[in-house]
């Protein structure tokens, strides 16, 4: 194969399986996410959908009775919030001597100060993160068509105080601090310890098998971009999966006091008010232990199983595509 031309593939390849990546975490998973999101915060909920076999019976009556834009909603403000969170990463790294990477070099003050710039950092874009998880449970029978920057309104509103009424139940921002930065930070940890075990597993297997045989091109080119995706894929599906009840709690303590109407997760029509009266983080997690039992943490499970088995047929899809396109042109 000519150089000039692996390099070029090499660069499409790269872009293409990054580009496939990032469409089903952000896009193919939305309808996943929206429907986890309703189902942690309906505390009225009987079926707990801890599979994927009722998710997908759900989700397909909330389309015939809603059209495909009920499970598409709030995709907007959610990249808003990645938006926010890059954003004021970046500002308060450059302002402040906290480091936005660690060094190889690391002591435990740098992950000290490391780990609070991503505290500040979830701190920061905590009200837009509200605004967006009402944007995606709001039910669109009674939604008004909103507009995409509807998340930073609503958002900057929440903070000093302005825009929608909310009733006296809705929890002060302050009390919400806690609970978000602990979910955003062991998100950050677990899913970092596990990247970087699972991609020095895979180094350090792609390493023994070319010392064992000389490996072809195409494997060497595979080699180069799949395991950081696995890895990234790994460390994702993991932090999920141990915080998934901390998120649930997380989730009821923000929409509290919104206001907020869900779609009925039990039927797939009719909608229901969110009417909870939690104190804080932890009489929110004494009451679901007390009326839901433990499996009410889990409530919207298998929407997560299904979401990462797209991923992982994504991931796959696309590894054939990009061998086939190699052996092709080699």
């Amino acid at each position: 194969m000519e150089p000039v031309k692996t390099e070029q593939l090499n660069r499409f390849a790269g872009f293409g399986i990054g580009l496939a990546s990032l469409f089903t975490e952000n896009v193919l998973a939305h309808p996943c996410i929206v429907l986890r999101r309703q189902c942690q915060v309906n505390y009225h909920a009987r079926h707990y959908h801890l599979t994927p076999f009722t998710v997908i019976n759900i989700m397909y009556s909330f389309n015939k009775t809603q059209g495909p834009r009920a499970l598409w909603k709030g995709m907007g403000s959610t990249f808003i919030v990645q938006g926010v969170t890059l954003g004021a990463e970046g500002i308060i790294s450059e302002f402040t001597p906290l480091p936005r990477e660690i060094s190889h070099k690391w002591n435990p003050k740098q992950i000290g100060e490391h780990l609070l710039l991503k505290s500040l950092t979830y701190m920061v874009a905590m009200p837009f993160y509200s605004a967006s998880l009402i944007e995606t449970v709001q039910s669109e029978i009674i939604r008004d068509n909103t507009g995409i920057l509807e998340c930073v309104k609503e958002g900057i509103g929440r903070v000093i105080g302005l825009g929608v009424p909310h009733s006296k139940r809705l929890l002060p921002l302050l009390s919400l601090i806690f609970p978000t930065v602990l979910h955003g930070v062991l998100h950050y940890i677990i899913s970092s310890i596990i990247q970087k075990f699972v991609l020095l597993i895979l180094k350090r297997k792609t390493y023994s098998s070319h010392l064992a045989e000389s490996t072809s091109p195409v494997q060497s080119m595979l080699d180069a971009y799949f395991p950081e995706l696995i890895a990234n894929f790994a460390a994702s599906l993991c932090s999920d999966v141990i915080l998934y009840p901390l998120e649930t709690v997380l989730h009821r303590l923000h929409i509290q006091g919104t206001r907020t109407i869900i779609d009925n997760t039990d039927l797939g029509y009719e909608v229901l008010p969110i009417n909870t009266q939690y104190e804080g983080m932890r009489d929110c997690i004494n009451t679901i232990r007390q009326e839901e039992g433990v499996l009410g943490f889990y409530k919207g499970f298998g929407a997560v199983i299904i979401q990462y088995t797209l991923h992982a047929a994504v991931l796959q899809i696309t590894k054939i595509i990009y061998s086939t396109l190699l052996q092709n042109s080699a």
